[in-house]
């Protein structure tokens, strides 16, 4: 028997509910602040990744699906959305009606990771990016429909942790304090982050490593090293933050793991799988547009964790599939003919019906129809097709009606029967 791949996943019938129930939670928010949906391919030239994510960061260096076409090109699984949907906004001009776009979409993503509990090597993110507006205004009003989000979901359990990267004109400074102290403990440093301490000391604090952490938790904090450009925007970001009512904390250590942010950035954190973990987040990435061909365009977005999501949602919602409101028994091969019938019409109705394709007895009929959970059943065979009428019975009460079967169809849906 072929298996599934390591670290991929079946979305089996009893779960793909809940996805349902987010998605249409999500797309509706999201509509209701003016965002458009999008859709990307999941497969783009490996040089977007290489140049939007940054070299030097895990996700290019070892964890992207590359391939070799047949044509010499190099190209890989997308591993995040946000440079496909920059790419877009370049090559198709989308910023030459209007510049201040707002996107969204939702689908799988690639990257070799570890496989672990709520950690797929396929995994599936909601990706929300706005293009265009350089205030503060917008990075309060993504944090809070996260907010808004993840209320409506009944994930209560969340707050934002929120930093400020600074920008090109505050970073360079920052960068040196930060480079003196890892030049200190550069032997307590693992093999990456020493490699990555001259070109991209930043990354140093996103390192997983325990030791790592532990030798740089006296590292500089970037908020006090931030000009004042990037001051009076952060402390804008807060103060409407908490007009807006969003609890959030500041988390002077909170980097992103990829090059292309700068100012805001935010996770959405929660501690219903026990430690605290995170289940969303963005920042801004005002540069990003122009390092990749396009028009210096201010950016902000964030990734959802969906498959993470499912996991603490699916801790105090369960959502079950819809059931049949009629199972038709049908005795005989006449009868199962004419159910046929009625089970199209009914559907083509927008009412689920299912009936017995099998000649199965009357007995094992009414057991798949209470295995089914189905609210009544319409109980037909050659003597009720000869007197033109069958019995409607309620499963939940066990009482029968009779009804006439000239006109079925319409009489259900006109007595709302079903």
């Amino acid at each position: 028997m072929i298996q599934l791949i390591r670290g991929f996943k079946d979305i089996l019938p009893g779960e793909v509910a809940l996805w349902q129930h987010i998605e249409r939670t999500a797309v509706g928010l999201f509509a209701a602040f003016g965002f458009d949906e999008i859709r990307v391919p999941i497969m783009e030239k490996t040089e977007l990744f290489a140049r939007g994510i940054g070299e030097d960061t895990d996700i290019v260096e070892k964890e992207m699906y590359t391939l070799d076409d047949r044509g010499g090109e190099k190209l890989t699984l997308r591993p995040e959305a946000t440079a496909s949907i920059v790419r877009a906004y370049i090559q198709h001009k989308l910023y030459a009606d209007d510049p201040l776009r707002k996107f969204y979409t939702i689908g799988p993503m690639f990257r070799r990771e570890r496989p672990q509990k709520g950690r797929y090597r396929q995994f599936y993110q909601i990706d929300v990016e706005a293009f265009g507006m350089a205030g503060p205004f917008i990075d309060a009003q993504m944090i809070y429909m996260l907010h808004l989000f993840f209320q409506r979901l009944g994930v209560s359990r969340t707050q934002a942790h929120l930093n400020s990267l600074g920008c090109p004109v505050c970073r360079p400074r920052f960068r040196e304090a930060l480079a003196a102290l890892l030049n200190k403990v550069e032997d307590r440093l693992c093999a990456d982050c020493r490699r990555r301490q001259a070109r991209n000391p930043l990354r140093v604090l996103d390192c997983k490593v325990p030791a790592c952490r532990e030798a740089v938790a006296d590292a500089p904090a970037i908020v006090d090293y931030l000009c004042e450009d990037c001051r009076q925007h952060f402390q804008s970001v807060t103060e409407n933050l908490t007009q807006l009512g969003v609890p959030f904390e500041l988390d002077r250590r909170l980097v992103r793991g990829l090059d292309y942010y700068t100012r805001t950035t935010f996770e959405i954190q929660t501690d219903v799988l026990g430690a605290q973990s995170a289940v969303a987040g963005g920042g801004r990435y005002d540069g990003l547009v122009e390092t990749l061909g396009g028009p210096a365009t201010p950016a902000i977005g964030f990734a959802v964790g969906f498959d993470r999501l499912v996991e603490v949602l699916g801790q105090s919602l369960k959502i079950e599939n819809p059931k049949p409101a009629l199972f038709i028994a049908a005795l005989g091969e006449t009868a199962r003919r004419k159910a046929f019938y009625w089970c199209a019409e009914l559907a083509a109705a927008g009412i689920y019906v299912e009936m017995e394709h099998a000649d199965k007895s009357l007995k094992s009929q009414m057991k798949r129809a209470d295995r089914l959970g189905a609210a009544r059943v319409l109980i037909v065979g050659d003597a009720e097709l000869a007197s033109g009428q069958a019995n409607l019975r309620d499963m939940a009460t066990k009482a029968q009606a009779e009804v006439v079967l000239a006109g079925l169809v319409d009489a259900l849906k006109q007595q709302s029967i079903v």
